[in-house]
């Protein structure tokens, strides 16, 4: 028996038993499930920061939408906001680094 003690995607459990696999959950509270998603998105920023490839950016997105949920927040929420901040402050695309401001 493998222990995990981690928050999984919501249709971990089924696949487990379409496997012939039995598992062990439980459902956390609105508290513990913020936490767990920090957590979560700690492990998925590690994983992509070691693989550097779309699939691990797809899973640190599906966290923020988890974080945005428990916060009680939609996708559509979150994207509208992003929106709003890349018309107002722009995106991060271009590579520019701010080395010093000083007055006129």
């Amino acid at each position: 028996m493998k222990v995990y003690d981690k928050l999984v995607r919501d249709l971990i459990p089924d696949i487990i038993s379409k496997d012939d696999s039995m598992c062990d959950i439980e459902i956390c509270d609105k508290d513990e499930l913020s936490k767990r998603l920090e957590d979560k998105l700690k492990e998925e920023v590690g994983e992509y920061l070691e693989d550097k490839n779309l699939e691990e950016l797809a899973d640190v997105m599906e966290v923020l939408f988890g974080l945005a949920h428990s916060l009680g927040y939609s996708e559509e929420d979150l994207m509208k906001k992003r929106e709003e901040k890349l018309a107002l402050r722009g995106g991060f695309k271009k590579g520019i680094i701010l080395k010093s401001v000083s007055k006129k």
